[in-house]
Order: C-alpha cells, then sequence, then structure tokens
C-alpha cells in the first residue's frame, strides 16, 4: 500500500471544523478516502441547500461507490443528497442513476453507514456533496467515504483551426468479420468532424458532430463529374445518435462492424443499422483523421481519448510515431460558468451598468431551453417610470417596454435545446437586440423614449413573483457581459456579487428526454424542461408513449365488437414490433367463424429452361406469418391445366422458399395430388392426373398445412415441349379463427393459480384480457420482484384495481363500474404502464390514469414467477375464467398449462350471455366451443349477426332446375317425422297462393289464402290425406296484416300476430317452393291460383331447415331455385317493421305519459278489432264450458261434428271449404291459438 494526497474544500462560511485528516489507501489497484475530524466529521455553521463538500483527488479516477455516516456522537447527518463531478472544480454534471434519478438517499442515524455503487462509475478528479435534506431535529452533518481506482488514458486536444487535426495511419491487419473503433470525446462546439476513415476505391466513414448530435455517414466511393473528371460522391448518412453533446463532459462512442449490420453506441445508447454491401470489409488502408470532411464544415474543437481501433490505440502511435496536425497530448479545457434555472423561484440578480462616456451600454449572454415561453431578463427605467421585458413566446424572442410597445426579434424555434446568443445595445435612445448574431440575426427597437440599462437586472425573474407577468423562465445561461465584461458568476455563487434563488450555478442541467425518445411505433416526441410528450397521430398507437395499439388482432375480435365483413387493420402482436395490416375479413364463412384474406400478387416471371413465377403479397413475411400462425385454420388454392405438361415428377412446387414434394389436397412429403391421396387418378401408375401425360386434365386442391403457407413461387419445368399446354391458379391466402382470442382457463378454487415465466416489462407493460365470475373480488395476476411488484384483482364486485411499484412506492389505479362485475358475463380488462404513466380501462368505460414521477425509478425489476388466476401466498385467489390474456401483445397458452394443473380446467363455454345481444332480428345465439354464432333460420335476415347489411343482390334472373331425380342435396333431414313450415306475410290480395311444396312421392302441402265475401279472408290449408280449413282469423281486407304461422304435421299454430297499416311496398311474384313441380303435376286449380301470383311482402319462410327465400335473394347463382317475376328486397318483415308500435310509441317507467302518433281512424280500428277480439274469446270460452258440460254427461262421447262452413261460390275458387273431422285431432284442442 501506499499513501497519497488529496485537497478538500466546502461551501463558503464558517465550518466547525477545524482538523481534517484524509487518509488514502491504495491496495491492489483500488482505493478508498475515508473523512474524519476531532469534531466527528464536517458540519457547516448554516444548515441550507447552498452548501457542499468538494474532494479533489489530485488526478481523473474511476469512482465506482461512496458511502456516508452521521456525525460522531450527535442528532446531525443527512437524509439524502446530490453527487456532482468534475474534471476542472468547473462544470460539474449531476451523477444520475436510471438517467432520472438524481438523489441519493442517506443516513436514519449518526452511526450507521449508507454505501451506494454507482450503476456506471464516474471518471473525474473533483467529486461534490450536496446536501438536500437532513435530521430535522439536527444540522448537516457528515463523514464521507468514496471507494475506485486509478484510471489512465491517452488524450489529444484540437483548438479547431484550419491547420488543426491528426492524421493516425492505420496499422497493417487482417481482413477480420468484425471491426471496432471506440473512442471519448468532450466539446463545447455542437458541430465539427470527429474522425473519418479512408479505405479503397473512395471508400469511407466519418463521424460527425452536428448540433450536438452524432452522426455517421458512409462514403459511397466516387462518381463521375462533368468538368473534374472524378469527384466523391454523396455520403450515405446510416445513423444519428445522442444529443447535447457539446456539454464539454465525456461522452463514450463505439462503432461495430459485424457483417451486414453497424452498432452505433453513445453513452449508454446503442442503435443498430443495416449497411450497404460495399462496406462488408472496411479496408481502411489511408488511415483515420480527425480534420472536416466533405460533409461538416468545421473542424472538431475539443479533446478526444483513447481512440482504439481493433484493439490499437491510434492516439499512442501519434505520439510516438510522425504526426501531422497542430495538436497537443493534452486536454485543454476552456472555462465556461453556466447557471441553471430549475422552477418557478429561480431568478440572478446582477447590478446594472454605469453610464460611459458614449453614453452607450452593451448586455450579452447565451441560453438554452426545452420550452417555448419564459422571461429571460427584465430591469426597470427608472426615469421614465417604466419596464422592459425580454422575453420567449411561441419559441420566437419579444422585447417589451413598459409605454414603449412591443417588438419582435429575429429568430425562431429558439426552444430546441441548442445554444442561443442575445446581445443588447442601447446608445442615443437606440435600443439594438440581435439574436444568433453569427447566423446573421439582429433587428432595432425604437422606443418613444431613452433606454438605460443602469438599474438593476434581473435575469430569469424577480424577487416578487407578482411583478412577472410573463412565464418562468427554465432552461440554462452562461457567457453573461455587461460592457464586455464577463460577469463573474463563482463571486455571485459564494454571496460577493448580486443575488439569486434556486439556481444551480457551474453547471447546465438540461435534459433531452427525447433522446433516446420513449414514443414507440414512430410516436414522434417533444419535450418542456420537465416532461416530454408523444404525438401518437397516424402511428396506429395510442398512450402516454404510443404502446397500445388501437387495432384489434383478427377478425374475430371484430366480430365481437359487432362488426360486419369489411375491410380492417390488424395488428397481429398488439404492442408488439410488427405494424399494422389491412385485411379482408369475411365474418359469414361456412365455418361460422370469420376468415381474412390475404390476396397474391405477380412479382416477377422468367422463362428460360422453366417457367418460373414469384409471387408478393401486400403483409409483409413477419405480419403474414404471425397471422397465420395464431389461425386456428389457414388454406389455399392451387391449380393446375395441362395438356403434356407434368407436375410432381418434374422439379417445382409450392412452399415458403422451400421447395414442396406435393400439390393441393395431399399431405406434406407425400409426393402427390389431391387424386393420388383419394385415389381416382386418371392413370393408377401416377399420383397425379397430370403425371399421366396423356389427355388435358387438371390438378387442384387446397393446401393445408401452415408451414408450406403462403406460396411464395411456382416452377414449371415440362412446358417446353411441343404440344404441351399449361395454366395454373394461386387463390387467395385464407385463414379463419383466433387461437388467442377463446384461449382460455377456469380457476374452480381459490387457491388454484396458473404459474409462468417471469414477466419482463423493464420500461413500458401492457396486460389485457376478460374475464367472467361471480364471485366478488380475486386476484388476476401477480408478479413480484425483490421490492418491486405488479398486480390486477378485482378489489370487490364493482372495482378492478391496478396496482405496481418500481422503487418509488406503490402505485394504484383504481376503475369503477356502475354494474356489477359478478355477473357471469365477460368484461374485459387493459392495463398499460409506462415511464410517463398508468392506466387502467375497463370495458368501454372511460380510462382511469396515474402519472408516473417525473424523476424518479421506472425500471419495473422482477424476478419471481408471474402467477394467474391467484397468488404466490395463495390467498386472495380468483374464482371464474379468463381468457385471452396478453402480456406486451404475447399471448399466454393458458389451456395447455390448465391441462397439466390441477384445479384449473381449460376452455371455459357460456358466451351468450355476454354476445348473444349481437344478434338481430330475432337471430338466436348458438353456443359453440370456442365463442357463439347467430342463428338466423328464424329471422327474416341473414348476415353474421342476421342484418343483411352487407349483401348485394342482383337483378333476379331465371336458373335451371334442379333436374336430380332425388331430392334436392339442400334438404339436410331426409327422416323427418312431420313437415315445420314457418312464414311472416303482409298481403291485400286474396284468393291467393302463398306456398306449395311437393315431394319426390308427389305428395304436395299448400298454403292459401281463401276469399270469403268481400271483407275478409281466410287461411286455408291442404295436403295429400290432410284438407283443412283453418278459420284461424277472418282477415279486414282494408288493413295488411302480418302473420307468423308455424305447420306441424296435425297441427297449425299462430306463433304471432302483429297489425300493420298499409305501406304501399309491395311486388308481385309467384313462388313455389322445392321441389318445383312441373306444370302437369300441379292441381288444375292450384294452377290457375298461382297463374294470379302473389301481392305482398313474405319474409321467414322456411321448411323444415331449409329456407328458399333467403336461397333465392342471397345465392340465385348456386341454389336450385327459380325466379319467376320481379322479386325485390324490402325490409317489410323486419321486427321494426312487424311491431311500428315499437318505433312510434315511447313508454316512459317514470310516470310520464305515452305518446302516441296514431290519428282517429287508426285508433277506431284498433277500437273496432279489441271488439271483435272480445266476443271471440266470449263465444270460445262458452263452447268450452258447454263442451266440458256435455262430455261429464256423456262419457262415451269423443268426437264431435264440425258444423260446415258456406262455400265460396267465386268462380276463381272453387275449393269446398268443408273440413274433414276425421282428420283433426281433438285430441289436444289446446293446439289452436291466436
Amino acid at each position: 500500500g501506499g499513501m497519497r494526497g488529496a485537497s478538500l474544500s466546502a461551501s463558503p462560511g464558517p465550518t466547525t471544523l477545524s482538523i481534517f485528516t484524509l487518509w488514502t489507501n491504495v491496495i491492489n489497484q483500488s482505493f478508498f478516502i475515508f473523512l474524519s475530524a476531532g469534531a466527528g466529521g464536517w458540519s457547516p455553521l448554516v444548515s441550507d441547500r447552498y452548501q457542499w463538500l468538494e474532494v479533489d483527488l489530485g488526478e481523473r479516477t474511476k469512482i465506482t461507490a461512496v458511502a456516508t455516516q452521521g456525525r460522531y456522537g450527535s442528532s446531525d447527518w443527512l437524509t439524502s443528497y446530490l453527487l456532482m463531478f468534475s474534471d476542472t472544480g468547473h462544470n460539474w454534471k449531476q451523477y444520475r442513476q436510471e438517467d432520472s434519478i438524481g438523489s441519493f438517499p442517506g443516513n436514519s442515524n449518526a452511526d450507521s453507514v449508507v454505501q451506494h455503487k454507482l450503476q456506471q462509475p464516474a471518471i473525474a478528479r473533483f467529486l461534490r456533496l450536496i446536501p438536500l435534506d437532513w435530521n430535522p431535529s439536527g444540522r448537516i452533518g457528515l463523514r464521507l467515504e468514496t471507494y475506485g481506482c486509478p484510471y489512465t488514458s491517452d488524450v489529444v486536444s484540437f483548438d479547431g483551426g484550419s491547420s488543426s487535426g491528426l492524421v493516425f495511419r492505420s496499422p497493417v491487419s487482417r481482413r477480420t468479420s468484425r471491426d471496432v473503433v471506440t473512442l471519448k470525446f468532450k466539446t463545447l462546439r455542437n458541430s465539427g468532424t470527429l474522425l473519418q476513415a479512408e479505405g479503397r476505391d473512395g471508400l469511407g466513414f466519418s463521424l460527425e458532430l452536428e448540433r450536438g448530435k452524432l452522426l455517421i455517414d458512409f462514403q459511397m466511393g466516387f462518381s463521375i463529374s462533368n468538368h473534374q473528371g472524378t469527384s466523391a460522391s454523396e455520403p450515405l448518412r446510416l445513423a444519428s445518435l445522442g444529443s447535447l453533446l457539446d456539454d464539454q463532459h465525456w461522452h463514450h462512442v463505439a462503432v461495430e462492424r459485424r457483417s451486414s449490420h453497424l452498432n452505433l453506441t453513445v453513452d449508454k445508447h446503442t442503435e443498430r443499422v443495416q449497411i450497404p454491401a460495399e462496406f462488408s470489409h472496411w479496408d481502411v488502408e489511408q488511415g483515420f483523421s480527425s480534420q472536416k470532411s466533405l460533409v461538416s464544415k468545421r473542424n472538431f474543437q475539443g479533446c478526444l481519448e483513447n481512440l482504439l481501433y481493433n484493439g490499437h490505440n491510434l492516439i499512442e502511435l501519434a505520439k510516438n510515431n510522425d504526426h501531422q496536425g497542430n495538436v497537443t497530448f493534452s486536454c485543454a479545457e476552456p472555462v465556461s460558468v453556466a447557471v441553471t434555472f430549475t422552477g418557478p423561484q429561480s431568478f440572478l440578480q446582477l447590478p446594472g451598468a454605469t453610464a460611459s462616456s458614449s453614453g452607450g451600454v452593451s448586455l450579452g449572454f447565451q441560453f438554452r431551453t426545452w420550452n417555448k415561453a419564459g422571461l429571460l431578463l427584465t430591469f426597470d427605467l427608472p426615469q421614465q417610470g417604466g419596464v422592459v421585458w425580454l422575453y420567449l413566446s411561441e419559441a420566437r424572442l419579444w422585447l417589451q417596454i413598459h409605454k414603449g410597445g412591443r417588438f419582435w426579434l429575429p429568430g425562431a424555434a429558439l426552444n430546441d435545446g441548442q445554444w442561443h446568443s442575445v446581445e443588447m445595445n442601447s446608445k442615443r435612445g437606440r435600443l439594438t437586440v440581435a439574436v444568433d448574431k453569427e447566423e446573421g440575426g439582429s433587428a432595432q427597437a425604437s422606443p418613444l423614449f431613452p433606454v438605460a440599462i443602469e438599474s438593476h437586472l434581473f435575469f430569469g425573474g424577480k424577487r416578487r413573483s407578482s411583478q412577472n407577468p410573463f412565464n418562468v423562465f427554465q432552461g440554462c445561461m452562461r457567457l453573461l457581459t455587461l460592457d464586455n465584461q464577463n460577469m463573474d458568476l463563482i463571486m455571485v455563487q459564494q454571496k460577493q456579487l448580486g443575488n439569486y434563488s434556486n439556481l444551480q450555478i457551474d453547471m447546465c442541467g438540461i435534459i433531452d428526454r427525447c433522446s433516446p425518445s420513449r414514443c414507440e411505433h414512430g410516436g414522434r416526441c417533444s419535450q418542456s424542461w420537465t416532461v416530454f410528450h408523444c404525438n401518437c397521430s397516424d402511428s396506429g398507437y395510442i398512450g402516454a408513449t404510443c404502446h397500445s395499439s388501437v387495432y384489434e388482432q383478427s377478425c374475430e375480435a371484430y366480430k365481437h365488437n359487432g362488426n360486419t365483413s369489411g375491410h380492417f387493420y390488424i395488428d397481429v402482436d398488439g404492442s408488439g414490433p410488427i405494424k399494422p395490416q389491412l385485411v379482408y375479413c369475411n365474418m359469414t364463412g361456412n365455418k361460422q367463424t370469420p376468415s381474412l384474406l390475404f390476396l397474391p400478387s405477380l412479382l416477377s416471371v422468367s422463362c428460360v429452361k422453366q417457367h418460373l413465377v414469384h409471387f408478393d403479397y401486400s403483409s409483409r413475411e413477419e405480419q403474414l406469418s404471425v397471422a397465420i400462425s395464431q389461425s386456428e385454420h389457414c388454406e389455399q388454392e392451387l391449380s393446375y391445366h395441362c395438356r403434356k405438361s407434368r407436375l410432381l415428377n418434374t422439379p417445382g412446387g409450392p412452399g415458403s422458399g422451400r421447395i414442396q414434394t406435393y400439390w393441393g389436397g395431399a399431405h406434406p412429403g407425400s409426393q402427390q395430388c389431391s387424386c393420388g391421396l383419394q385415389g381416382d387418378c386418371v392413370d393408377p401408375q401416377h399420383y397425379c392426373n397430370c403425371d399421366a401425360d396423356r389427355m388435358e386434365t387438371e390438378d387442384s386442391g387446397l393446401l393445408t398445412h401452415k408451414e408450406s403457407l403462403p406460396v411464395r413461387s411456382l416452377v414449371l419445368g415440362d412446358v417446353q415441349r411441343p404440344g404441351s399446354e399449361a395454366a395454373y391458379r394461386v387463390g387467395p391466402l385464407r385463414c379463419r379463427g383466433d387461437k388467442n382470442f377463446w384461449n382460455a382457463a377456469f380457476f374452480d378454487k381459490e387457491t388454484s393459480y396458473l404459474h409462468f415465466p417471469t414477466f419482463h416489462g423493464e420500461l413500458s407493460a401492457d396486460i389485457s384480457f376478460l374475464f367472467k365470475t361471480t364471485a366478488s373480488s380475486g386476484v388476476f395476476l401477480e408478479n413480484l420482484g425483490i421490492k418491486d411488484f405488479i398486480r390486477i384483482e378485482l378489489s370487490s364486485s364493482t372495482q378492478v384495481l391496478f396496482s405496481f411499484d418500481v422503487g418509488n412506492g406503490p402505485l394504484e389505479v383504481l376503475m369503477e363500474s356502475r354494474d356489477p362485475l359478478n355477473d357471469n358475463r365477460w368484461h374485459r380488462v387493459r392495463a398499460e404502464r409506462n415511464v410517463k404513466e398508468a392506466s387502467l380501462r375497463l370495458d368501454d368505460l372511460p380510462v382511469a390514469t396515474q402519472e408516473a414521477p417525473t424523476d424518479g425509478h421506472f425500471h419495473l425489476q422482477l424476478n419471481s414467477q408471474l402467477f394467474i388466476g391467484g397468488t404466490a401466498s395463495r390467498q386472495k385467489g380468483f374464482r371464474g375464467c379468463i381468457r385471452s390474456l396478453q402480456l406486451n401483445g404475447v399471448t399466454l397458452d393458458l389451456e395447455e398449462r390448465a391441462k397439466i394443473t390441477p384445479g384449473v380446467q381449460p376452455g371455459c363455454p357460456g358466451h351468450c350471455s355476454s354476445y348473444g345481444s349481437l344478434c338481430q332480428n330475432q337471430g338466436r345465439c348458438v353456443e359453440r366451443t370456442n365463442g357463439f354464432h347467430c342463428d338466423c333460420s328464424l329471422s327474416a335476415y341473414t348476415g353474421v349477426f342476421c342484418q343483411t347489411g352487407d349483401y348485394t343482390f342482383k337483378e333476379p334472373y331465371e336458373l335451371s332446375r334442379n333436374s336430380s331425380a332425388l331430392p334436392s342435396s339442400i334438404y339436410s333431414d331426409m327422416t323427418l317425422r312431420g313437415e315445420n313450415v314457418s312464414l311472416s306475410f303482409r298481403t291485400n290480395q286474396s284468393p291467393a297462393l302463398l306456398l306449395y311444396v311437393s315431394s319426390y312421392y308427389r305428395e304436395h302441402l299448400a298454403l292459401l289464402i281463401n276469399k270469403n265475401g268481400e271483407q275478409d279472408a281466410r287461411l286455408l290449408f291442404e295436403g295429400v290425406g290432410l284438407k283443412s280449413l283453418l278459420n284461424v282469423i277472418s282477415i279486414h281486407l282494408s288493413i295488411s296484416l302480418i302473420f307468423r304461422l308455424k305447420i306441424g304435421q296435425q297441427k297449425v299454430q299462430m306463433k304471432s300476430v302483429y297489425f300493420k297499416f298499409p305501406l304501399h311496398i309491395f311486388s308481385t311474384f309467384s313462388l313455389i317452393v322445392f321441389v318445383s313441380p312441373e306444370s302437369g303435376d300441379l292441381d288444375p286449380d292450384l294452377a290457375r291460383l298461382a297463374s294470379l301470383g302473389f301481392a305482398g311482402c313474405l319474409s321467414v319462410v322456411q321448411f323444415n331447415t331449409i329456407s328458399p327465400l333467403k336461397a333465392a335473394l342471397l345465392h340465385p347463382d348456386t341454389s336450385p331455385v327459380v325466379i319467376s317475376g320481379p322479386l325485390v328486397q324490402s325490409n317489410c318483415g323486419s321486427a321494426g317493421s312487424a311491431n311500428p308500435y315499437a318505433e312510434e310509441n315511447t313508454h316512459h317507467l317514470s310516470g310520464k305519459r305515452w305518446t302516441s302518433q296514431l290519428g282517429l281512424r287508426d285508433i277506431t280500428i284498433i277500437v273496432v278489432l279489441c271488439v271483435i277480439a272480445v266476443v271471440i274469446f266470449v263465444i270460445v270460452t262458452g263452447l268450452a264450458i258447454t263442451a266440458r258440460f256435455l262430455y261429464r254427461r256423456k262419457d262415451t262421447y269423443r268426437n264431435q261434428e264440425v258444423k260446415g262452413v258456406k262455400q265460396d261460390d267465386s268462380p276463381d275458387f272453387p275449393f269446398n271449404n268443408q273440413a274433414d273431422s276425421q282428420n283433426l285431432s281433438t285430441e289436444n284442442p289446446k293446439e289452436y291459438f291466436i
């Protein structure tokens, strides 16, 4: 060991310290400094925030830790403090943990030692400790230890002149796959060339400093010039990193080339970029230079340290050999004292100037800020009783003179964080102000009276804030001059000149909160002095940092939001890096599952010996890959039409960059086509039709193996022979279903849970899931660290709580619902936490947010397992279902983990309770294993939600009749014991044929409207072996009626009756339902009636499971339907049309009167109908009582004659309306009802 001296200084003013002993022990290249004293440590007489303790280590040292202790035997200790470091004793830099934590926690008593290891070692000669808080029952008191090790370096300094620069000859080295350049630099100038490397053929790169940012440019060799032969081409800018690098502090830079990419590191931040193929090897033969390049207009002014190229110290080589340029091998640093205005109470007061003989006064300073507004300078005009204000507004500089007007000064966007200079000259009553004079900015103000700068000058504000009508200034100032004399701010700090409050003197505390940007997904970052803001417009993402996607992850999710078919943006990985993509979602697929569509486009075609074609898709490779993997099923059709053009016995096939040995419809690797798999190829010796090589044929089928999708290229190798013909078709890629959306688990005990690996969301985390439960509380999710944690729980039946701790203390976001959340229906939770705020969303309620501390910890450090549905302590567990759980866009497979976990079951049925309301117009919600679908068979509408909003109906035309001798394949049930027929109609016509059905065995069924007099009509049901007159209702022909009938074998039921006044929207057509009989098979009377057609509205026509009217309207090309005459789609059969009073009448439950828009005639009709209904009811009741009495008197009487009905004498309708009593079942007379 050995001893090494060091010096100590403290803030101005007397202290209680008389003797200090400084011990420095050097052991194994490490040291520590221990401060003690006879009085027990350092303690100033005045305890305020203007005190500090400064240690001079004698030379630059690598400091790794500090430890503090209170004064011995006293009540004096620090509870928090700041650390500052400097190389020169000026221009201090505050040390920050995690880039935001400025303060260090201190002691809780006078004896314990609290040590802090620095996350990043500080390299400095001077250390300054500034007390922030101390024991309120004592004073500032301190014993200090500092730990570290010696630091050595090679330094070179450049003065920025035209001859300043250094050429480094590159050491000879063999070609490698990796090249590395590292260095450190410090400067006060914001632009200049740090380094440029030159290789063969004009290739090279340069490191440029431009406006405080570091740029890397590649020189792409030479180009041809029209006048001077060859000249350097325009450089290629690859990356930009860092900010505020002109702060006269050391910054670390590393450039690493690895094959085709480059890593650029500035301080702790790295950016990876692709490089041109020409730079796969640098071949730096000409060496390195620090002289200005073609891009930069300035030489570098500042210092470089430890410049290494592939491990070779270039500065050491330059010192030991001849070097070029005017340089010194030490770092000469100019002294520049800055001052930081931190907040509303900050101001600096300096004395004004005395009038010179020339009568002129000049004032100058430089400033930098992020704020758009703030008062820079103000002073009084005692003789005129006025005030002068120099201030920023909307990032422009303004000069306002009380009683003298307001003047706009040159310069814009002065809140860019750069240093801007201001010069003010007053001479002979004329005031001249220049902003950034070197760049040509100046202006003159002509007040009505002379302006003299003789009173006190206030920078940044005034002692009495009430006299300041402008926003306070937050930023830095330096180089304050008065009459071309520098104002000594160190004297101000020592209370020997002027006055100040809440300033940081001898440092500029500006921070660039947008470098690196915390805004994700291309969000644009802007900032003020204390906060940053992300503009997420046009990015497709929302949130304080543009983290969460505004789009759903699949068509399935859009469907359950109530959307119908159309184009949608889907974000397959949520908040992940993959961008949203526009796809077409077909919500009405055959599998009742939404499908998305990717269309291939022809990218290129080449024909030499083979026909090679490449396909492209509008979506990127990573978008397609994720969409395919998370879909339940994907398929793509391949068709090959051939004549003497073989298929699989020549090279070629589908695949994602890999040759496949099978065709559509077969299994991967089978070397077969679909016919080979089914055994029906034209030649049994081959497994593809086209391989028979004999006739014109085809091979087609679907690719369903996900690893083979999508088809990227086809190679057709047998198309060059004489007589060869081939045609191919690649269909769109169709994917349906979403495995992630329905991935669920059911927790049936409070002690049951699932566990997953630790969740990593250090800077930003988003969690989303759906839940349903009948319990009033429970923990959905929890992950713990040593001190940090994150948790989401159902805290009560109406509240969801999101809580976490990143080291600043627990932060909670609470969301409360008006309705109970334990209603066994699905509810969606979305929580997000980032460096700026935390947010919580519940269903469609407004988002709840909590702001994060501006200066504090922001890394979430977890180390335990992630618990789902419970906690590590197995308390407050969740009972119910959790579905579609995603963390930072990644779905956790709950079902797979639930299969091997006791107390947890995979899947969770029961979706209609939550989504059933999406089914409209009497559509019925049907449960599925994963989701639901709307059964529209009993609705007049179709579509995913029975709303038909997305169908375009073609003009009707006649189709060929189903010629099969057997019943059509559209019949799904051939073994029915009864026929179920239902329909709704509205008409003024009678007689009319509503429906006719005939079978393969010449049985038939007809539903008729029979004319009876002039004012009513009756429904007649006729069938082979069964003829019945349905005296269901007499129809008043002046009113249009909608009937909903259900006809079963041996029964006729009226489902519902709604009254509707005429809308006069009719279409005339004749409809004969499957199977259409030939004219000779139809009864002559029915044929004559059918020839009249039908004028009115038909809807919800269903025969067993068949909906012929929907088939005619929606699928005329594919259904065995014959349409005669015009068939017009109408909403006459909708629920709104069927029940007009639902729209026209409003019933207020609060006790208000009914409102009606019915006319007098409408009311009269309703009254008449009500009277008729009452009379019918009385008659039927009387008959029922009489029948019961007769039944008791005659036990053997079983049947009752049905009285005849007078036959209609209309020649157009000769049917006998006499009912056959033998075919009417009287065992259950309740089957007849209205």
